[in-house]
């Protein structure tokens, strides 16, 4: 027999056996009591963890869901925030050209009474010269017939049709 050098690693043949047998009890009443339960416990819980799995999968793919859904909403509020930019544009542009032909009539309606008003001032004033002179070249003082036949004819020789057309005149 081998001798060790240290007493606990000695081999003894009646502590080998009695180890054996303790070691067999020990395992008899585990098997019979313990791993049952701790199978059971394992087996739950590797249930448990397959359900969350799942659901995890579950929230995983309605996550990818809502995120497509909300990626097609944020495409669809642009194009209608495009839509309404664009929209108001073409509004503002058509009241902008509105109101510029708005001003242009208004001012062509301005020139056109100016015109007028200037063209009867003109003629008043060819009518008032042309008696005038009538009365200080004839050095008689004219009626009222005589004055209306010298005013039409004074006025009838004038060219006034380049101050009526005002768009002719640049």
């Amino acid at each position: 027999m081998l001798v060790a050098a240290n007493p606990l690693i000695e081999v003894r043949l009646g502590l080998m056996v009695w180890t054996i047998v303790c070691f067999g009890i020990t395992f008899f009443v585990l098997k019979r009591f313990a791993f049952g339960a701790i199978q059971k416990i394992i087996d739950e819980r590797r249930e448990r963890i397959r359900r969350s799995i799942e659901e995890a999968e579950k929230a995983r793919t309605e996550a990818r869901r809502l995120l497509e859904e909300h990626r097609a909403l944020i495409g669809q509020a642009r194009g209608q925030a495009r839509k309404v930019a664009e929209s108001m544009a073409r509004r503002v542009k058509e009241e902008t050209e509105a109101d510029r032909h708005r001003r242009l009539e208004e001012t062509k309606r301005q020139i056109e009474a100016e015109t007028q008003r200037a063209l009867h001032q003109i003629r008043a004033e060819v009518a008032e010269l042309t008696l005038i002179a009538t009365a200080k070249v004839t050095g008689k003082v004219l009626d009222e017939s005589d004055h209306k036949r010298l005013i039409e004819d004074a006025i009838s020789d004038l060219d006034f049709s380049v101050l009526e057309h005002p768009e002719t005149v640049r």
